[in-house]
């Protein structure tokens, strides 16, 4: 069972799709929001959701006071589940932030035009995700980024960590049994020129 942990929609539970999704265990997704509330003020943030499966990081963002949420994921049944669980926790939710679900790959999602600068970015994709890819997706990311933006990518302790790209400040990783989470800021005046 997924749930919300914190905030006005915690202990809220999510669905889940049926195995087309790896959802972020809760005590990873505590440690997890533990450390971004050390580094940063989720009120009024600005979050990427990328391979989002049932939505729990983006949402749990949204519950501590994110202000608008993108939920993006390419799978028909993530994204239908995405869309329950954005009806489930929206009206427990008094600062009614913009949540946005997208059916897409996460390639094709960061090729458009960012409808604004995000603070916060989530990428967990699947464990079987090329590493180039994922790399590819982190230098895509950059038009999408504020100044000092945190990036949090999980991934299997088995697969290559990923190549933060220039501009990145790396935070440092944290391992919780089989799954690697690695941090990063994305460096004031660090973005190329429009």
């Amino acid at each position: 069972m997924t749930r919300i942990i914190a905030g006005e929609a915690g202990s809220l539970r999510l669905a889940a799709p049926d195995k087309v999704s790896r959802p972020t265990s809760d005590r990873v997704r505590e440690a997890i929001f533990s450390r971004l509330e050390s580094l940063m003020n989720l009120r009024g943030a600005r979050v990427l959701d990328l391979f989002a499966g049932t939505g729990a990081l983006g949402l749990e963002a949204a519950s501590r006071g994110a202000s608008a949420v993108w939920l993006v994921d390419q799978h028909t049944g993530a994204n239908r589940v995405i869309r329950e669980n954005i009806q489930t926790i929206a009206p427990a939710l008094s600062h009614q932030p913009e949540l946005h679900a997208t059916k897409a790959s996460v390639g094709g999602f960061l090729t458009g035009s960012p409808p604004t600068a995000v603070s916060l970015v989530f990428l967990d994709p699947p464990y079987d995700y090329a590493s180039q890819a994922l790399d590819d997706d982190l230098e895509a990311l950059r038009p999408w980024l504020q100044r000092d933006a945190i990036v949090v990518v999980e991934r299997s302790a088995q697969s290559a960590p990923p190549q933060f790209p220039e501009g990145f400040d790396d935070l440092g990783t944290k391992k919780y049994g089989d799954t690697q989470v690695y941090w990063a800021k994305f460096l004031k005046g660090s973005q190329p020129p429009a």
